[in-house]
């Protein structure tokens, strides 16, 4: 079996300062967050930016500065700059990033969906900032907008810089959505897919429903490709365990969970590459180094950023 690539999000943009003390923000933190997270075993970070003064997320080149190339100076790990961004940014604040950075890998969703986390500051009884609580409930009626036209342009512009991707897929029409990208040659392998799963709107946090996606993307891409899960609070160890025991890598962080364990908060997402990283081994598999994920997805290597 291929050796596991452990992503690690350690931000990211749904949860908010109010959900947990220890989800970093400042660019500091961001930066200790992710060096301790490759520091455990981490092979590749996916990066969000926030307003280090209020934690909410922002698409701001300028905040990204303060942090990729200091991650890049402590690591040799793959950084995955986001595209998804935050949920309300336009298109062209969620490419900025990106566009600037010329990063070795970035995110890519591979379709539109309704992205309900609502309910997810429901244990919150006081909230540290405006923003928060109304940022939330406005996703109960939000599209997330990613249509073939805005892929395609994302693609193309990222592409062009020799950017590779990270393909999040929420349902399993979004592997349909690839394989037609594909077709027209405008993604190429080998496919790095990120099963999505347990977001309120997507494709819920079952087995099966893994096991299917993974099977279908099987038939899809045959050995072009790449799989990964990851999943939502609670269902985020057990879902990444199965798609470790099928053949396919793995994405912890806080970004996706803010918990170590039932009802305690991880004080890092180190943490939660430590618990993968342990049941990884313990299964008999072994964990990819940077240069070897490098080599399984095809990046352009850390020289060729621009940061």
């Amino acid at each position: 079996m291929a050796k596991v690539i452990i992503t690690c999000a350690v931000t990211g943009s749904i949860h908010t300062p109010s959900m947990s003390p220890y989800l970093p923000v400042t660019p500091d933190q961001i930066v200790a967050d992710a060096v301790a997270a490759v520091e455990a075993g981490a092979a590749v970070v996916h990066l969000h930016a926030r307003d280090p003064e209020s934690g909410k997320p922002s698409p701001s080149p300028d905040l990204f500065r303060e942090f990729l190339p200091r991650i890049k100076q402590r690591t040799d790990a793959i950084l995955n700059i986001t595209t998804g961004g935050g949920l309300g940014m336009t298109l062209d604040e969620r490419l900025s990033a990106a566009l600037w950075a010329k990063p070795e890998l970035a995110s890519m969703n591979m379709g539109s969906m309704n992205f309900n986390i609502a309910g997810a500051g429901a244990k919150v009884t006081e909230w540290q900032h405006d923003w928060e609580k109304p940022f939330l409930d406005g996703t109960a009626d939000l599209i997330m907008s990613n249509t073939f036209n805005q892929i395609e342009r994302g693609l193309k512009l990222l592409g062009d810089n020799g950017t590779r991707f990270e393909f999040e897929c929420y349902d399993i029409g979004h592997l349909y959505t690839l394989a037609h990208f594909a077709d027209r040659g405008l993604a190429r392998p080998p496919f790095f897919v990120q099963g999505v799963f347990g977001i309120l709107g997507g494709i819920a946090a079952k087995p099966a429903h893994l096991v299917h996606m993974k099977e279908t993307a099987d038939r899809l891409f045959g050995d072009d490709y790449r799989f990964s899960a990851l999943a939502a609070g609670r269902h985020q160890l057990p879902m990444i365990t199965l798609s470790a025991i099928l053949g396919g890598n793995v994405r912890v962080g806080l970004e996706d969970s803010l918990y170590a364990g039932p009802g305690t908060l991880a004080k890092s997402s180190a943490e939660q590459v430590a618990k993968i990283r342990t049941i990884i081994e313990t299964l008999g598999l072994e964990l990819a180094t940077p240069a070897e994920a490098r080599a399984m997805l095809g990046t352009k290597g850390g020289d060729a950023v621009n940061f």
